[in-house]
């Protein structure tokens, strides 16, 4: 069986080559990424990535229609062959990592698990900032291993899912967090499991997009969410904006997803098979080159947003909040040296 991840993303050059070789360990063959107004080389890493033959990219440059840059993506990609061809398609995030708990921590596995499945939702585990300030080339599922508890009865977006479904004809489109446009002489057949291994009823054959509160959702797989990163990379976040939204980030939305209540280490399973995909994309220079080049910009560009004031304000924030905590001595240093450098360039 063959399964096809559509992604959107826009200067993620640091972080693609680890979500990359994550998910071929995992079992993908094929990415569909698209890019949009991209400051960092995302684009030409993609480009040079597309060669190896398991990754599609498509500039997303707009214009967009009414829905916005994702929903764009999305109509594009239903139209692409190798998603038509797709025994299965997740859409997801760069920020989202698949971890199967079942057999091996495969897809095959995940199947076998739940033969009569033809679609299974992957429940969002939020995982916090586990206290990282600075930002640092390391895998992202090594540096955050802080996360929500394993049963949560609030806020309902922690229980937010994504969904891996049978590319059959019971759907037509991809969606954000579950597949669109329902065939009604099909829908009925549609056999919808969650992460847990239970059957789920009809209602979110056409509209659920969350998981039930106050039950684990975890028993065969997990879809680890890392929403915020260290507080530097937070703070390019925000200035970037959501995919999917025209609303800003700010202090609210970390706040709602600074889970580290437990340690989940569970997704270091996979950390043998992706290091040996990260070798073969590491042996290529030019992504060498291009992923140095991505974690450049990123440091550079906090270094920019971090001369005004609104952005200092928000860095405090964030370091003190949640819980409310002394500020400590790294964060203290670099408020400290960002503030004397905006005012010496206003002198």
């Amino acid at each position: 069986m063959s399964h096809v991840v559509i992604t959107s993303v826009r200067n993620e050059a640091a972080f693609l080559l680890e979500w990359l070789a994550h998910h071929r360990a995992v079992g993908v063959d094929h990415f569909v990424v698209f890019s949009n107004d991209c400051d960092d080389g995302t684009d030409d890493l993609l480009d040079h990535l597309a060669g190896f033959g398991w990754l599609t990219h498509m500039r997303n440059d707009g214009p967009y229609d009414s829905a916005g840059i994702q929903f764009t993506a999305l109509k594009r990609a239903a139209k692409l062959d190798v998603v038509r061809d797709a025994d299965w398609i997740l859409v997801m995030d760069v920020d989202e990592f698949v971890n199967i708990h079942a057999g091996d921590g495969t897809f095959s596995d995940l199947h076998a698990a739940l033969p009569e499945a033809t679609a299974i939702t992957l429940t969002w585990r939020l995982f916090g900032n586990n206290g990282h300030v600075r930002f640092e080339d390391r895998p992202v599922t090594e540096l955050f291993d802080r996360a929500a508890p394993e049963v949560l009865h609030w806020p309902w977006r922690a229980a937010m899912f994504k969904t891996l479904y049978a590319n059959d004809g019971t759907y037509k489109k991809p969606g954000v967090h579950r597949p669109r446009a329902p065939d009604p002489d099909r829908i009925d057949a549609a056999r919808w499991f969650d992460g847990h291994g239970r059957a789920l009823d009809p209602q979110f054959h056409t509209k659920r997009v969350f998981s039930n509160f106050g039950q684990p959702n975890y028993g065969l797989v997990q879809l680890n969410h890392y929403p915020l990163g260290a507080v530097e990379s937070y703070v390019v976040k925000v200035d970037r904006g959501r995919v999917n939204r025209t609303e800003t980030l700010g202090a609210d939305y970390w706040v709602e997803r600074n889970f580290n209540a437990v340690e989940d280490t569970s997704i270091r399973r996979y950390d043998t098979g992706r290091n040996a995909h990260l070798g073969t994309l590491r042996g290529d220079p030019t992504l060498v080159e291009l992923h140095a080049a991505g974690v450049a910009w990123r440091k550079a560009r906090f270094d920019t947003l971090m001369e005004e004031e609104p952005n200092r304000a928000l860095f405090g924030r964030l370091v003190m909040t949640p819980p409310a905590r002394p500020l400590s001595a790294q964060a203290a240093q670099i408020l400290m040296s960002y503030g004397r450098k905006s005012r010496e360039n206003q002198d």
